[in-house]
C-alpha cells in the first residue's frame, strides 16, 4: 500500500461525528445543520432540461478534453465575469473538470516534482483539506499561511522564510476564501506574482465561491483578472479553478473548470488523460446551459444577500459577527473552546457548526481555527434563521 495514506488526516465531518458520538440533541427541537458547505437551493430548471434533453450521451464515451462547445461556453464566461482583455483560447488556456475538488488534488499530481529536494507545497491555514491531502499524495510537503484578523484573512507571504520559498513548487489559495470570506486585492495579487516570478513556484487559484458575494456591481478579484490588469500576459505559472456547485447549485454535477497558463494546462490534460477522469457529455451539456445563463446566478446571490442580512441582525445583538467578503460561511468566535462549543451547541439546540480547529493545523505556533466555528448558511432563509435565534440563545445563555 502507498505508505503516503497514512499521512492523511480524518476530514473534519469525521472528526465532528466523533465529536457528536454519545451526544443526544434536544428531542423537541428539529436538528439544523450549518456543519457542511452543500448548496440547498433549487437547481435551475433549464440546468435540467438539458441534462435530460441529452440523455443519449451516456451512449459514448466522452473526450477527456471536453468538447468544443463546453470549452468555448467556459472561455467566453471566464473572459466575461473577469472582464480579460482578449478571451481565452478555448483550445489550450481552458479545460473542464470534474469540480474543483478533483481538479485541485489531481493538479497537484501534475505540478509537483516529488524527485526533487524537499518539495513543499505552500496552503493558506485555515484551509481546504483537499489541498493537505493532494500534497502529502503528490510526495510534498505542506507549509502553512496562517489567515488570521490581524492580516484580514488574508495571505501574509512574510511567514515563510526563503529557505521555504527557495524549495516551493506550488501555493493553493482561495478567494473568497474558506471559512472567512476574505476576497484578495490586487496588490495581494501583485506580490504573490512577484514571489511566483521569483522562486519559479506555481498558482493554484481555487475561486469556487466568486459567484457568491453581496454587491452586484463589485464581484471578487479572480487571479486571472489580477494577472490581466498587471499586464501578465498568458497567465505565467498561474490557473484559476471554478465551479458550478456553488454558483448554479449543482454540486451533484461536478462540473466546473480549469483555466490559464497553456504550457501547464497542456501537461494537466496530459495526466487527465491516463486518471480517467473525462466529463459525461450529458453532464457536458447541461454544464453549458449553466455557463450561458446569468439571471439564475444573480437570483442565487439576492437569496444569499437576504440570508446574511437576517442571520447577522439575529446574531448581532449576542456575539461579534462580521459579515464576509464572499462565500456562504459565517467565520464565528467562540467564548471558549470551538470543539465544547459545537458539542454544546448541538446537544442543547440541536444546531450543527463544524469546530475551526479542525479546518487548521498548528503552524507559526498557533491553530488559527481555535475558538472559532464555521456556520455554512446553505439552507432556506427560515431555517436559517431559526438557527441563528437557537445559536444566540445559546450564546447569552453561556
Amino acid at each position: 500500500m502507498n505508505p503516503d495514506l497514512d499521512l492523511l488526516q480524518p476530514y473534519p465531518f469525521q472528526r465532528l461525528a466523533t465529536l457528536f458520538a454519545g451526544v443526544t440533541p434536544a428531542a423537541s427541537l428539529r436538528p439544523i445543520s450549518l456543519g457542511i458547505g452543500e448548496p440547498k437551493h433549487p437547481t435551475p430548471a433549464l440546468v435540467k432540461d438539458a441534462l435530460t434533453a441529452n440523455l443519449d450521451g451516456l451512449a459514448s464515451y466522452p473526450a477527456t478534453a471536453g468538447s468544443e462547445a463546453l470549452r468555448r461556453a467556459m472561455a467566453s464566461w471566464i473572459s466575461r465575469r473577469h472582464q480579460l482583455p482578449a478571451e481565452l483560447e478555448w483550445k489550450t488556456q481552458v479545460l473542464p473538470v470534474n469540480g474543483s475538488r478533483e481538479a485541485l488534488f489531481a493538479f497537484a499530481q501534475t505540478v509537483v516534482d516529488r524527485h526533487a529536494a524537499d518539495p513543499i507545497v505552500v496552503s493558506p491555514n485555515p484551509f481546504y483539506q483537499i489541498y493537505e491531502g493532494a500534497t502529502l499524495l503528490a510526495g510534498a510537503r505542506a507549509q502553512f499561511l496562517n489567515q488570521t484578523p490581524a492580516n484580514g484573512f488574508r495571505l501574509d507571504l512574510d511567514q515563510l522564510p526563503e529557505s521555504v520559498w527557495r524549495t516551493t513548487q506550488l501555493i493553493f489559495v482561495c478567494s473568497p476564501g474558506n471559512p472567512a470570506g476574505a476576497v484578495l486585492t490586487l496588490d495581494d495579487w501583485r506580490r504573490l506574482f512577484e514571489y511566483s516570478d521569483r522562486y519559479g513556484f506555481v498558482i493554484a487559484s481555487d475561486e469556487c465561491y466568486s459567484e457568491i458575494y453581496f454587491d452586484d456591481a463589485a464581484p471578487p478579484l479572480g487571479g486571472l483578472a489580477a494577472a490581466a490588469q498587471l499586464g501578465r500576459t498568458g497567465y505565467p505559472r498561474l490557473v484559476a479553478m471554478g465551479s458550478l456547485s456553488k454558483r448554479s447549485n449543482c454540486p451533484g454535477m461536478r462540473s466546473g473548470f480549469i483555466a490559464g497558463d497553456a504550457q501547464i494546462l497542456e501537461r494537466f490534460l496530459l495526466y487527465r488523460t491516463y486518471h480517467g477522469c473525462a466529463m459525461s457529455p450529458s453532464i457536458q451539456a447541461a454544464s453549458i446551459a449553466a455557463w450561458n445563463d446569468e439571471a439564475h446566478v444573480v437570483e442565487n446571490r439576492r437569496l444569499y444577500r437576504e440570508k446574511f442580512d437576517a442571520v447577522i441582525s439575529t446574531l448581532a445583538p449576542a456575539m461579534p459577527v462580521l459579515r464576509p467578503e464572499g462565500g456562504f460561511y459565517l467565520w464565528l468566535e467562540t467564548p471558549g473552546s470551538d470543539t465544547g462549543f459545537a458539542r454544546d451547541l448541538y446537544r442543547e439546540q440541536a444546531v450543527t457548526v463544524l469546530p475551526g480547529s479542525y479546518l487548521a493545523r498548528e503552524a507559526h505556533g498557533v491553530n488559527p481555527g481555535v475558538n472559532r466555528v464555521r456556520a455554512a448558511l446553505v439552507a432556506p432563509v427560515a431555517e436559517c434563521v431559526e438557527a441563528a435565534q437557537r445559536l444566540a440563545a445559546f450564546v447569552r445563555s453561556r
